[in-house]
């Protein structure tokens, strides 16, 4: 009949389908893998992306936590986190992550000179990112954070394929410009079946430090109404404080300089 013939076309169309896409494989000794994300560059990404990996180690010394930068372009982690040099080699031929504050981290800034350009199409940026994924020794992890580059490109597709995500964050300031990439950023993991853990609205408001005067340079409420409209909660409100760029620029993130602190 007309209706078992169709049932049976989609049948095959499903199972061709299915073949094209790679198979999701955990990754060596990582427990979660929690994914950080911005549809758009300059927004704070892996500043949030350091200081969650140095949280969620503060919060309980019991977990091993591990910070990989799968930003090939413009790697910020080594800087972040204080660190240079090669990473050595096991007897296996895996690179051993750099540590830092109790995180291990893996990044492409490891591997080149610091001030050197990557200039690379995409294929090479991929054939790199699945060696930082897979010929790492991570060890133990009971968390690997992953700060991704922005957008909605081949890393980020070819990561949420290939590796079971347990969730993925969602970091944007107020403006209007970069809440439209962070929706795409939302509606990008949910078509891949990623689940979106929530929103981190950054930069939110500035507060002068002689007169305590508040402004919201890049507007206010910006990420609360979009998380509203996406049905997704946030989870952190950050604000624009000249300590949490300082510590990061010189290598002692704020969580781990200043735990005590209001930022």
């Amino acid at each position: 009949s007309s209706s078992s013939r169709d049932e049976a076309l989609r049948d095959k169309r499903a199972q061709i389908l299915s073949r094209g896409l790679p198979k999701q494989k955990p990754i060596e000794g990582v427990k979660q893998v929690v994914v950080l994300a911005s549809g758009k560059g300059g927004v704070g990404k892996s500043t949030t992306a350091v200081n969650i990996a140095l949280a969620l180690a503060a919060n309980d010394s019991t977990k091993e936590v591990g910070l990989l930068d799968a930003d090939i372009y413009g790697p910020s982690v080594p800087k972040m986190m204080n660190l240079r040099g090669n990473p050595e080699l096991t007897p296996k031929n895996l690179m051993r992550p750099l540590k830092n504050y109790g995180i291990a981290c893996m990044s492409m800034g490891f591997l080149i000179e610091e001030t050197a350009p990557v200039v690379w199409r995409g294929l090479m940026v991929m054939s790199a990112v699945e060696k930082l994924l897979r010929q790492v020794d991570w060890g133990q992890l009971d968390y690997l954070v992953i700060d991704m580059p922005p957008g909605t490109g081949d890393v980020q597709l070819s990561v949420s394929q290939n590796v079971p995500i347990a969730g993925a964050v969602i970091v944007s300031t107020p403006q209007d410009v970069a809440l439209l990439d962070a929706r795409k950023g939302a509606e990008m993991f949910r078509k891949v079946h990623v689940p979106v853990l929530g929103l981190v609205q950054n930069m939110s408001v500035f507060q002068c430090p002689k007169c305590k005067h508040e402004t919201h340079i890049f507007g206010a409420d910006g990420v609360r109404n979009l998380a509203k409209t996406l049905g997704l909660d946030i989870l952190g409100d950050i604000p624009l404080h000249v300590n949490i760029r300082e510590t990061c620029d010189s290598g002692q993130p704020v969580v781990i300089s200043q735990p005590e602190s209001d930022a």
